[in-house]
């Protein structure tokens, strides 16, 4: 298997850390988004969505999206269990990570690159030029404030996001809330038990990956 990857990029961190709490060890590429190079040709043969994580497969199947990566890992390397040992810890685990993904994660990228000077036409990732849209960025803003609210209840009462255990929706809500300080939203001090279960993943050897 091959990884593609950028160690700046808060997609292909979510597969990182993923694969630092199974011990997997893949073959990694970096690709610089900063210069471009996700909309070469020669990456645009590897992956025409022009993004990063893309997992190539042995048999040069490629997989572009972080959570079907993770998937297809979790079935390859089932231990330790990090998306459900049954249909009802399954479907918790998906609910909550794409909560975190639509509600979360997308509300970040809309108040960043819709505002941010180096994402100048390109709003969107992909392989087209979008312009920015700065009442985009306001309602971005606004609606990752109202997830992290959302998060900081759930983790009133619950230990981790979805289950009684660690599982990918930590990993994405994980990077979700840092990925929020690029926008400068002060989670850490707005929200407490966001903040008390943040130190505690922090101090995971995967959340450095």
């Amino acid at each position: 298997m091959k990884f593609y990857d950028c160690k700046t990029a808060p997609s292909p961190r979510r597969v990182r850390m993923f694969m630092a709490e199974k011990g997997i060890d893949i073959p990694t590429v970096q690709v610089d988004l900063r210069n471009g190079e996700q909309l070469s040709e020669a990456f645009r043969e590897i992956n025409p969505r022009c993004t990063v994580p893309v997992l190539e497969l042995d048999d040069s199947t490629r997989l572009t999206d972080s959570l079907a990566i993770c998937h297809y890992l979790e079935s390859q390397f089932p231990e330790p269990n990090l998306m459900g040992r049954d249909g009802r810890e399954q479907a918790l685990v998906m609910n909550w990570h794409e909560q975190v993904m639509f509600e979360g994660f997308l509300a970040g990228a809309e108040a960043l690159r819709n505002v941010a000077r180096g994402f100048a036409n390109r709003a969107l990732t992909g392989p087209k030029d979008f312009g920015q849209i700065p009442e985009l960025a306001e309602r971005g803003r606004a609606r990752l404030e109202e997830f992290m609210a959302v998060l900081d209840g759930r983790l009133a009462g619950s230990p981790y996001v979805a289950l009684d255990r660690f599982t990918m929706a930590d990993i994405g809500a994980y990077v979700c809330v840092d990925f929020a300080g690029w926008v400068k939203l002060p989670v850490l001090e707005q929200w407490p038990n966001i903040r008390r279960w943040h130190e505690e993943l922090s101090a995971r050897p995967s959340a450095a990956a």
